[in-house]
């Protein structure tokens, strides 16, 4: 892309523009969680970053007219939305398995592949900036990525049989990644319990403070007709058993981290696999946020698939996630779209904190790639949704193979380029937020 050259003061009113568009309504109803949001964001140009999916996909704009390597096809595959490389961790699926992926997909949405790999790319400029990289160091670690994701795409695209891309397992992965996998298996269900509850009168129920909220009977109870409403949205093998579902208690909690503030949010503690106290679930009900993507892609066919944000997010999660979390699922609350999943006591976030080594930062970057390729052809005709009914494996191959030798350019390029946009942003940003330049703050 080029950047055009613009004054501190125009870019800033640009920027509190977009922020009116993505945050306005929610800054409004919840200033407080807006000043939280923007404290985190000023603190590195990587928070900014991460904070500000919205800005991104605004100076992408001009592409959804056309740009390398898209086409009728690679223009309209399920994305992540929000793919920067701390947006990468662990979970346990469906099988019991725990898993290092891709997580978050608040922001998944169906647009250009390419809008995934940029992102990714930028975030790795930044990071590499952070740690006192060379240019040409940054460069070798995007060149890095975009081989292992060509490579892992290629190998999907061909046929390669699944024991042959294997997902990052206690078994298969390696480094950093198998250290946050260990974590996560060192994790118990009752550490988690332990931390949000206590015991009353034999039962569980949520512990005071904390964050949480005591709601009025009125509030409870439209969070209960919620949750009716979420049951009925979960896959059958999920309903193994009812008194799984029944509630024990409901708390009310509040955004304030860098995706989510200001947005309501609820608690639900369920009994769980048996009566034993140890194994209870907790879940989270959400509000569904607009997705940065969805406001730069035209398609009333996309538009038109999803009954409400909630929909799409766990519709597209289950698309671009195997073997999804079994809690997942949507309702509707005050006329708003709701997602709904399990606080999960085995999540653990790729922490970049102690990756300082060059070879290691490579072999993590190469990790990345690989998964954010497994990610993106999992979202296609075999994933059991219409919306793109063809192989994206297959699609992405073929774009890809009609430049081979241009595509990590591309994408060094882009990181370069835009890495050095958002720093120079983020520097705009804290001017613009420490002299009260932000309305509604």
């Amino acid at each position: 892309m080029s950047v055009p050259q613009l004054s501190a003061e125009h870019r800033g009113e640009e920027i509190l523009a977009v922020f009116d568009t993505a945050f306005g309504e929610l800054l409004a109803a919840d200033p407080a969680a807006f000043r939280v949001k923007f404290r985190k964001m000023a603190a590195s140009a990587f928070a900014f970053y991460r904070g500000t999916a919205a800005l991104f996909y605004h100076d992408l704009d001009e592409e959804k007219r056309g740009g390398p390597y898209l086409d009728d096809r690679t223009a309209r595959v399920w994305i992540h939305g929000d793919l920067h490389a701390e947006n990468f961790g662990t979970y346990m699926d469906s099988q019991g398995r725990l898993i290092f992926n891709v997580n978050d997909f608040d922001e998944a949405y169906v647009g250009p592949f390419t809008w995934d790999l940029k992102r990714l790319a930028a975030s790795l400029a930044l990071i590499g900036y952070a740690k006192a990289l060379s240019d040409e160091q940054i460069s070798h670690l995007v060149r890095t990525y975009a081989g292992a994701y060509r490579e892992r795409i290629h190998a999907l695209a061909t046929g390669a049989k699944s024991d042959e891309v294997p997902p990052f397992t206690l078994d298969t992965a390696e480094g950093p990644l198998l250290d946050a996998l260990r974590d996560a298996r060192s994790l118990t269900r009752f550490g988690l319990l332990d931390s949000m509850t206590e015991i009353r009168d034999f039962e569980r129920r949520f512990a005071p403070g904390g964050g949480s909220i005591e709601l009025d009977a009125a509030t409870r109870y439209k969070v209960l007709a919620a949750f009716d409403g979420y049951l009925e949205t979960l896959p059958e093998s999920s309903l193994t058993r009812p008194d799984s579902y029944r509630v024990k208690d409901v708390v009310g909690r509040r955004g304030i981290g860098i995706g989510s503030a200001g947005l309501p949010s609820y608690n639900i503690l369920l009994e769980g696999a048996t009566d034993a106290l140890e194994n209870d679930v907790v879940i989270y009900i959400k509000q569904a946020q607009t997705p940065a993507v969805s406001r730069h892609i035209t398609d009333q066919a996309i538009r038109g698939y999803f009954q409400h944000e909630g929909h799409r997010t766990v519709i597209s999660q289950r698309a671009l996630q195997d073997h999804a979390d079994p809690w997942l699922g949507w309702t509707e609350l005050d006329g708003r779209g709701q997602l709904v999943a399990e606080v999960s006591p085995y999540a653990v976030d790729l922490d970049w904190g102690d990756i300082d080594d060059t070879e290691e930062i490579a072999a993590v970057v190469a990790d990345l790639g690989r998964a954010t390729a497994t990610m993106h052809a999992a979202a296609d005709d075999q994933s059991g949704e219409s919306l793109v009914p063809f192989s994206t494996e297959r699609a992405i191959d073929a774009a890809i193979a009609a430049d081979e030798a241009g595509f990590a350019d591309v994408l060094v390029d882009f990181a370069h380029e835009y890495g050095a946009r958002a720093r120079t942003d983020h520097q705009i940003f804290v001017d613009l937020f420490r002299n009260g330049r932000i309305p509604g703050l």
